[in-house]
């Protein structure tokens, strides 16, 4: 008659989990560890002997691999101090140093010879690179008697690694031993599969370690990933190949994408910078105040207080004029493409991989192909501040979106709700929250690339910054970047609707 695993007593499943073998100890074990709350000292033994392999033996492959790199680092350590060559890299220096001694002495033997004026440079010359090759003669004896430390190390590593090992293994084990008895249908972790691949990873890694770090063998294929430049240099050319494709037939597509951005840009622009200050401030004051508070109204107005004081009311406008440019693409294509995303699960998980492109790839590697499609000025600044802040809206969109109660939603349906009922004054309005969030993040990265934007024609502030970076000019990049921050702030606070003050 065959006994299923959930029918047989605690000390048969024991043995059944680790082996009939070691059921004794480790039914001692287990009971001691799991009648205690707190930790437990428990020593065990195989594991000092076999370190990670027995973890990977058991199926515990997140310990073993992290007690595997540092024991493959302990070894490493005792490979150098036994048979490593430290004194490699002072000897290269000290053979590129005395190959420029000796051009310098036969320069100098001919400056003599020729009575030259340099004579007396040159003898300074050859006295400091003299002198470089004494320190270096010193620093390399000293590193040909360090290698008893590096043993050193290396042992007291492996010990204390493997002590690590041995006190930690026994509790790790019982409470993987107490999540296999949730699931007893579950394939015990202890098999001779394993155990074969933790013994080939283990002595992989820390032979290959040991045979680069130790210089025991002189593998040029451990030191450089091995390549072929002519496969560097095609793909190189298939890339060019498409962009130069893209550009020349695409020019009419971009030429419109243009002129859209150049439509809303010019409005803006027209509305704050070559509108009176005074309009300009008095709008922005009462937005915020009707957004957040009075509070928040007061530091608005003295933030462009501060701005205009100092001289960069016109710089801000102009960074204002092409932030709102970039933010209202972003958002009037994002919150759509979130909403159609958020119904269709499939297209979110098609266009999710390009989002995080869009987040990861850094700014100066996309505005390449963007100085290709648009060329320089403010109509690329703004595609590279909506590449990089459009993401977010889409993201949170789609969050505030699915987070809607299933519950809501069925009660409405069931009250004869349409499509757009649902969507318009049930969706939408419970997501608001994450939409405004998404709305909030999208236009402070947006000011955040309006630096880097500056790189390729944008006006405004970003250019006073990289005006003052390349001048090293202290003040002028921080007032410039303490307006950007104070931009940063009045729109935060408009946008968040924040009344709980600045």
């Amino acid at each position: 008659m065959t006994v299923a695993v959930s029918e047989l007593p605690v000390q048969d499943k024991i043995g059944d989990f680790v082996g009939y073998k070691s059921k004794g100890y480790y039914e001692s074990e287990f009971d001691k560890i799991n009648d205690n709350p707190k930790f437990v000292f428990s020593w065990n033994w195989m594991t000092v002997l076999f370190g990670p392999v027995w973890f990977g033996t058991y199926g515990i492959f997140s310990w073993a691999l992290v007690f595997t790199v540092f024991e493959a680092f302990a070894l490493t350590q005792i490979g150098r101090g036994l048979w490593g060559d430290l004194t490699k890299e002072i000897r290269d220096r000290i053979d590129t140093v005395t190959i420029q001694l000796n051009l310098r002495q036969a320069q100098l033997e001919q400056a003599i010879e020729a009575s030259k004026s340099n004579v007396e440079a040159l003898k300074r010359n050859i006295e400091g690179l003299q002198t470089i090759i004494e320190q270096a003669q010193v620093e390399m004896q000293r590193a040909a008697e360090s290698g008893i430390w590096y043993l050193v190390l290396g042992v007291v590593m492996i010990l204390a690694v493997r002590a690590g090992e041995a006190m930690l293994a026994n509790p790790i084990l019982a409470r993987r031993y107490n999540a296999w008895l949730s699931d007893q249908s579950a394939t015990p972790p202890k098999s001779v599969q394993n155990l074969v691949f933790s013994i080939v990873f283990v002595f992989c890694i820390c032979a290959i370690n040991m045979a680069h770090y130790a210089s025991l063998i002189d593998f040029d294929v451990l030191s450089e990933f091995p390549r072929d430049p002519e496969f560097r240099n095609f793909s190189v050319a298939i890339i060019e190949g498409i962009f130069d494709y893209l550009t020349i037939y695409g020019d009419t597509l971009f030429d419109t994408i243009s002129f859209g951005i150049r439509i809303v840009l010019d409005f803006l622009e027209t509305l704050f910078v070559q509108t009176p200050w005074p309009v300009v401030a008095i709008l922005i004051v009462i937005v915020t105040a009707l957004s957040a508070n009075r509070w928040a109204a007061f530091t608005a107005a003295v933030f462009l207080a501060f701005i205009g004081s100092v001289g960069l009311w016109t710089l801000a406008m102009q960074t204002l004029a092409l932030l709102g440019t970039a933010a209202c693409i972003s958002i009037g294509i994002g919150i759509p493409i979130g909403i159609y995303s958020a119904h269709r699960p499939k297209v979110y998980r098609a266009i999710r991989p390009i989002l995080d492109m869009q987040q990861t790839i850094p700014t100066f590697v996309y505005m390449i192909p963007i100085i290709a499609f648009f060329g320089t000025g403010k109509s690329a600044a703004v595609v590279t501040c909506l590449i990089f802040g459009m993401p977010p809206v889409v993201r949170l969109t789609v969050l505030g979106i699915q987070g809607v109660p299933d519950s809501i939603r069925e009660a409405a349906i069931a009250y004869g709700a349409s499509e757009w009922f649902l969507m318009t004054r049930i969706e939408l309005p419970l997501a608001a929250p994450s939409i405004r969030a998404g709305i909030n993040q999208t236009i402070l990265l947006s000011l955040l690339t309006v630096v880097v934007a500056s790189l390729i024609g944008a006006k405004g502030l970003g250019e006073d910054v990289l005006e003052a970076l390349q001048y090293a000019s202290i003040g002028q990049g921080l007032l410039a970047g303490l307006a950007i921050l104070f931009l940063a702030k009045i729109l935060d606070r408009i946008f968040r609707g924040n009344r709980d003050g600045v």
